[in-house]
């Protein structure tokens, strides 16, 4: 049986077509990615929108590419960035831009009011990050900034499928649920008594499942609800085994564990996966964009003393691992300290990062391009940490995947040494878009 799954991510949509053999095994037959670069500019530093109906358009082109190549595609698997809604019609048309995940407008502070995450803390006693969509929608309420056709609400990923099937009526699966907001994995509902007491009208959540269902059809295939981009990233990457440890380094950073038991603790979500299984999950917001940031830094000086202006992630993998070397025989106290948190964290948006431990010794390139990279991993680790404390939970093995591993070696051998395990790096790189094909074949193919 062939499958084709579409991943539409914050920066590029990709794609893939599947095969799954008698003997079970999954052959990827082709990926293709092409850029999303659909944000619109707007005067707020805090906003973070996209342009919805560009975003299907490319999505609709990029399958129908693999539709006319692979004729006999049976079913299609969607996921996409999670969190972020699109608002939708009666009709169910689009009639909003995408507020994405990256969105900050529940983290700004009104005149002498609160962020709306800190009221929400305080108020509902729950955990609710700026960018998740019923954070953005309360925002909205407030502000006025709902369409006066929307109806309801879903993510980028679950709109395509409306798209695709002409289906008219919102149907999100739990792992999308859950990223909104307001939710409650383990009763697996929204928590609506708390929704209401922040001024939301609970008949505009969209309909949730627990299994992957079919949307409707679209060109003669099978179209399944969208699961979150985290739960396809696991499924394409490492299967549905549970204590595995899958280790992601994009933009940001996070590592998901596949339990059968649910668990949260401090900066920790259990998010719902397939078959009643749970992602104890941890994320950094600025996982691989931290060492983007000193690439930048290094590269304005060297284009200010020589006018180039080339990449220099190459050389600073000669610096990290000079770096790494020089730290090995170091006493603790004399290693330079990054704390890579420069956008703060899910639960503490204002923190800042930090460089300590600077001396006369250790103030070089190369120590600062493997502290970071150190500071990277570090991050991770303390949430793995929280989560094995709590569980006790212990890990068979370790996947990797994302270009932040996948183009540095050197940072694969410090999350080695770190979490004292060996790091595989995923087969394919699509892993999102692979896993959105695994999760559309029937439960028995699977």
């Amino acid at each position: 049986m062939k499958t084709a799954g579409i991943d539409i991510g914050t920066t590029t949509i990709s794609g893939v077509v599947l095969e799954k053999g008698e003997n079970g095994q999954a052959k990827i037959l082709e990926t293709k990615t092409v850029e999303n670069g659909c944000f619109v500019e707007t005067g707020n530093d805090w906003e973070r929108i996209q342009y919805a109906k560009e975003i299907v358009e490319r999505a609709v082109n990029l399958l129908d590419y693999f539709l006319e190549k692979y004729s006999d595609v049976e079913r299609i698997g969607l996921t996409g960035q999670m969190h972020g809604i699109v608002y939708v019609d009666k009709e169910g048309n689009c009639v909003s831009p995408l507020y994405t995940w990256q969105d900050a407008r529940g983290s700004i502070c009104d005149g002498d009011q609160i962020p709306l995450t800190e009221e929400i803390r305080e108020r509902c006693k729950i955990h609710a990050a700026s960018g998740y969509g019923l954070v953005t929608h309360i925002y909205n309420i407030r502000h006025n900034l709902v369409p006066d056709s929307a109806l309801s609400f879903c993510t980028i990923m679950d709109y395509f499928g409306m798209h695709l099937t002409g289906r008219k009526k919102t149907l999100v699966h739990v792992s999308n649920a859950a990223g909104f907001g307001f939710f409650d994995s383990h009763k697996m509902c929204f928590e609506k008594e708390k929704l209401a007491e922040m001024g939301v009208d609970t008949n505009w959540l969209p309909d949730v499942c627990t299994e992957i269902e079919k949307l409707g059809i679209y060109r003669g295939r099978t179209v399944t609800t969208a699961i979150g981009d985290n739960q396809a990233s696991f499924l394409g990457a490492a299967g549905d085994e549970e204590n595995t440890l899958l280790v992601n380094m994009g933009t940001g950073g996070q590592i998901s564990v596949l339990s059968g038991q649910y668990f949260s603790g401090d900066g920790i979500e259990a998010r719902p996966f397939l078959n009643g299984k749970y992602l104890l999950a941890g994320a950094s917001l600025c996982g691989g964009k931290a060492y983007a940031l000193l690439e930048q830094f290094f590269r304005k000086i060297v284009k200010e003393a020589t006018g180039q202006d080339q990449p220099l992630y190459k050389v600073m993998e000669k610096m990290a691992r000079t770096g790494k070397d020089l730290n090995s025989e170091r006493p603790e106290s004399r290693k330079i300290k990054v704390e890579t948190t420069f956008d703060g964290t899910r639960v503490n948006p204002e923190k800042s990062g930090s460089i300590t431990q600077m001396c006369s010794e250790n103030f070089t390139p190369e120590d600062f391009c493997y502290g970071v990279l150190k500071g990277m991993s570090t991050e991770l680790y303390q949430m793995y940490m929280t989560i094995q404390k709590g569980t006790g939970i212990k890990i068979r093995r370790m996947i990797g995947s994302g270009n932040g591993l996948r183009k540095n070696p050197v940072l694969c051998e410090i999350i080695e040494d770190m979490f004292k395990a060996e790091l595989v790096l995923a087969e394919c790189e699509e892993e999102a878009a692979t896993g959105a094909a695994m999760s559309s074949l029937p439960r028995s193919a699977q």
